[in-house]
């Protein structure tokens, strides 16, 4: 899918809207949010709160509060203390000497353009903020603190017909957006869950074709497109390795070759904001891009 075509699917069952359609990858500075780091507030613990209460009382993980109060890492909050709240979840780096957002947006799998924007349409300065990415008791990991999903679309390990990212269009002076990874496999291949999930959409999209959206602990999403038929029902408890349906040719698509699309998204307060899928696959596409 490129950019131009993102739209809601079913907002009332997603619960959010997606990016605005025709997002460019320069956004003027007069459309932006002051940065997210000139927006942290300060929290004062009360008796009786815990880590997990104050990050739910402003709809963060925990993780991020530990992100940016290390003082938090033992589990204990002294009464009287403040702590810092982020405007919603991420982390704060400190950049690298030298890099750009591009640099940024490939190292943690969330696009330059977000970054941008969500950092106040500036220049890189010494310190940004990633959203959709979590500090780690472990260690800090590109995408998020987990290991990435447990399956793969696929029953086996497909060749990609055409990767993430931006790309030329002769069409668009900002290039398109492909917002996943097209799988090349035959007409009727089984396509699988990537994970434990709850179906979210499973029908006819526009573009999309037939389509099944899971839905995945710690606000990710995956999206299955161009299906020849679909197996599974909206609000169906789905597993890693279960049939959704079948590879087809429904719907619009960038490549003729019959392939699944495949999306990964984060729940952000931009939207399901997409990510790039093989920073979340444990089994890795073969080269064919």
């Amino acid at each position: 899918m490129s950019l131009l075509r993102w739209f809601p699917i079913l907002a009332t069952i997603i619960g959010l809207v997606y990016p605005a359609i025709g997002t460019k990858a320069n956004p003027t500075e007069s459309a932006c949010p002051p940065p997210a780091l000139s927006r942290l507030e300060k929290h004062k613990v009360v008796a009786g709160e815990t880590l997990e209460s104050i990050a739910s009382q402003y709809n963060l993980f925990p993780e991020t509060l530990i992100g940016f109060n290390p003082s938090l890492k033992g589990g204990t909050i002294p009464v009287g203390s403040e702590i810092l709240i982020p405007p919603f979840n991420g982390i704060r780096i400190d950049v690298p000497a030298g890099s750009s957002w591009q640099d940024l947006a490939e190292a943690y799998g969330v696009r330059s353009d977000i970054l941008f924007e969500v950092n106040g349409c500036q220049q890189l300065s010494q310190q940004v903020f990633l959203p959709g990415v979590n500090w780690s008791r472990r260690g800090t990991q590109a995408v998020d603190s987990y290991i990435g999903f447990v399956g793969y679309p696929l029953p086996f390990e497909a060749p990609i017909g055409l990767g993430y990212g931006w790309r030329a269009d002769a069409s668009s002076e900002s290039g398109q957006f492909h917002s996943g990874i097209d799988l090349l496999a035959e007409i009727g291949t089984p396509v699988l869950s990537v994970d434990a999930g709850t179906v979210a959409f499973a029908g006819g999209q526009g573009i999309y074709g037939r389509l099944v959206v899971v839905n995945h602990q710690g606000g990710r999403q995956s999206r299955y497109a161009h299906l020849q038929s679909i197996s599974v029902r909206v609000g169906q408890q789905v597993q890693t390795g279960d049939t959704l349906g079948t590879v087809g040719v429904t719907g619009s698509r960038d490549i003729e070759q019959p392939h699944l699309h495949f999306e990964v998204r984060y729940n952000s307060p931009l939207g399901w904001v997409a990510q790039d899928p093989e920073l979340h696959l444990q089994s890795k596409p073969t080269a064919g891009r």
